[in-house]
């Protein structure tokens, strides 16, 4: 059989969704030109222009490959490797979570707070594919951004992001704030884990079967790394500091109220994102 045009591709790709998922085509939208965009590099009106070019078997193979592990149930940011975070391609491995978009929500807080301010230093914990600590080290270039994460291959991710969109951070590989010892910071953001283990049966299988589950997991119904960062964030923290966290939807009075048990000084703000869910928490000294 002779290879597809790339038009006669995506209509193939849009009949494997369509019968695995039972999908309309609005639920299926652009997920066939999208896979063919990542797989490639090639932009929307290269695509336009290629509809009707015949794909190479090396293409075609490529992307029959990547169709079908789609249709199985992989996420289609680890098949084509990257994320799209704060209009910026970030590389993505099984190795870090998946940038979300409510997430873009927790850099629209700090940039609104902070403004175009002097120098600031920033530590990112937990830093995952580096999507906070890049952003806001593109967003405001005269800040001094340090990211840390305790698995190694994450802190591998981030920095290949990092090169990739010409930018430079200190790194550290550790738990917490064990990687920059004794060091304060003005601003301290973080996404750490925060999913209770009895919530599975409430969460996406592709997200079960192919993020990091050590990223994703805390122990104390979520709760346990907010507890232990609040123990220990007035010692790195700098005076008039703050410090930003995202939360899961449910955990906004809980984590309030253990902030403010640990910092009885400290201004704790709960903020909802653009659905109305609680989503982010602020920590003023």
């Amino acid at each position: 059989m002779a290879n597809p045009t790339v038009i006669e591709a995506q209509q193939w790709a849009f009949s494997c969704f369509k019968a695995v998922t039972n999908k309309s085509i609005e639920d299926v939208g652009q997920l066939p030109e999208v896979i063919m965009s990542d797989l490639f590099g090639w932009s929307r009106t290269k695509l336009l222009l290629s509809l009707r070019d015949t794909l190479t078997t090396t293409q075609w193979t490529a992307y029959q490959q990547a169709v079908n592990r789609i249709v199985a149930g992989e996420p289609e940011q680890y098949v084509v490797g990257k994320a799209t975070f704060y209009g910026r391609p970030f590389q993505v491995t099984p190795a870090v979570l998946i940038p979300r978009p409510e997430t873009e929500e927790l850099i629209d807080w700090v940039l609104s707070d902070w403004g175009k301010v002097s120098l600031k230093r920033v530590l990112d914990i937990g830093t995952g594919s580096g999507a906070l600590a890049i952003t806001l080290a593109l967003e405001r270039p005269q800040w001094q951004l340090t990211a840390t994460d305790i698995s190694a291959a994450a802190v591998a991710v981030a920095q290949h992001n990092a090169l990739a969109l010409n930018t430079k951070l200190n790194w550290g590989v550790g738990d917490l704030f064990t990687p920059v010892n004794e060091q304060s910071f003005d601003l301290v953001i973080s996404n750490p884990p925060y999913i209770s283990q009895r919530e599975q049966s409430l969460m996406d299988e592709s997200v079960l079967n192919y993020e990091p589950h050590e990223a994703l997991f805390a122990a104390h119904d979520g709760l346990a790394i907010y507890e232990r960062i609040a123990a220990q964030l007035v010692d790195h923290l700098s005076p008039n500091g703050a410090a930003y966290f995202e939360i899961g939807f449910a955990q906004g009075p809980a984590v309030v109220a253990l902030m403010k048990n640990a910092i009885p000084q400290a201004d704790v703000s709960l903020k909802q994102d653009v659905t109305g869910h609680d989503r982010m928490i602020r920590v003023r000294l």
